[in-house]
């Protein structure tokens, strides 16, 4: 895990329980459980939500990396702690909730 990881844990874990997983080159970022986005590099890329559209409308939007088919916000305004809880809890709420593990 790297400094930036780290950095994105600690700024994002006021809002409640963050977790990142190490994910083919990237991490994967959870909130409270559920997916909420990836850092590819020194990167944070968010979900696109009603909320994350919303709050970080004149955020940029690309694809995390490459061969993705999904196109996310870039996330880079970590010193504003009253946006990170509105949007994660936001997102929260409109992000689906995860797939139970299929028992074989």
């Amino acid at each position: 895990m790297n400094e930036f990881n780290g950095y994105v844990r600690e700024v994002f874990s006021a809002a409640g329980d963050i977790v990142i997983k190490p994910m083919m080159g990237g991490f994967l970022v959870y909130f409270n459980g559920k997916l909420i986005g990836d850092i590819c590099g020194n990167e944070l890329f968010l979900k696109r939500t009603l909320t994350s559209d919303r709050l970080l409308a004149d955020s940029e939007l690309r694809y995390p990396y490459d061969g993705s088919k999904t196109l996310m916000h870039v996330f880079d305004r970590f010193e504003d702690t009253a946006l990170v809880t509105e949007l994660l809890d936001g997102m929260y709420t409109e992000l689906p909730e995860k797939n139970p593990k299929k028992i074989r």
